[in-house]
């Protein structure tokens, strides 16, 4: 079981579903929460109470096939954390020019943590995503994603791709933002599973494939047992001097980085697949 935002129709304004197989009940229309935010200010005892009434109460609902899967996203803001990975943390002291920065940040009590992307810069299932036009060097980053309540409970998990300009990062870490925070800088979904619903999330396998004129021209796998700290560590770095009202996306990091010599291009596919949530495809543009 998993939740959804989704359209019926392409205008339609997108509605809160429950996915129980290969069919979505509307969450609202059985009585269930409305709105994502709806669903990251309820206590998560209950929410699964509410969601539980929902699938007894939603009748047959609709098939997956007859509805269009939208970022599982109104509210709220992306955050991200960074170096989580020793992997990522190897990468980011190849490109950069003040490499000690990140293994003193993997050690470090303290995470790297960003602001990565407010709900009009995030893509959905099939939207494109970006890379900047004034970077030579671009890579997809592939994240387990934390759903967090208002209350700082992790309450389910996405897809995300963290989409990153290398070049500009490479040049002085300052330049951060610039390399992270752009238009259609980051992708979330296809769904949410419920946190009750994942048995270890720290023992889920990540792949990522990058194809080019339907040709795989990269392909990578690791697992969250790979990171190099817990997802109730950065949750409670998050909510340090911060309120989130209607709740938080916290990308935990990605163990997978393609070498050196590959960047995105315009016209690539990625796609990436977390085991028991599911495969998040994405196009990519090349901004003007």
């Amino acid at each position: 079981m998993s939740i959804c935002l989704f359209r019926t129709e392409p205008a339609a304004t997108p509605r809160l579903g429950l996915v129980v197989g290969d069919r979505v009940v509307d969450s609202a229309g059985a009585g269930g929460p409305a709105t994502m935010a709806d669903v990251l200010t309820l206590p998560a005892a209950d929410l699964r109470t509410r969601l539980e009434a929902v699938t007894a109460n939603g009748g047959e609902g609709t098939p997956l096939s007859a509805v269009t899967l939208v970022a599982p996203i109104d509210r709220q803001e992306v955050w991200a954390a960074g170096v989580t990975y020793l992997r990522s943390r190897d990468a980011r002291m190849e490109e950069s020019t003040q490499k000690s920065v990140y293994d003193l940040v993997y050690e470090a009590d303290r995470p790297e943590l960003f602001l990565k992307a407010t709900p009009n810069r995030v893509s959905g299932p099939g939207e494109a995503v970006a890379v900047r036009a004034d970077s030579t060097w671009d890579v997809p980053e592939p994240e387990l994603v934390l759903a967090v309540n208002r209350d700082g409970e992790i309450v389910g998990y996405t897809v995300g791709n963290d989409v990153s300009s290398r070049s500009i990062e490479g040049e002085n870490p300052l330049y951060l933002p610039q390399a992270k925070v752009y238009s259609r800088c980051a992708a979330l979904g296809p769904v949410v599973a419920l946190a009750w619903e994942i048995p270890d999330p720290m023992a889920l396998p990540i792949r990522l494939t990058i194809r080019r004129s339907g040709i795989e021209r990269f392909a990578g796998e690791t697992s969250t047992d790979q990171m190099h700290r817990t997802l109730a560590d950065l949750v409670a770095y998050l909510f340090r001097g911060n309120e989130f009202p209607s709740g938080a996306f916290l990308m935990t990091g990605t163990g997978i980085v393609p070498p050196s010599e590959f960047t995105l291009e315009d016209g690539d596919e990625v796609e990436i697949t977390i085991e028991g949530i599911g495969s998040l495809r994405n196009p990519v543009v090349r901004l003007s």
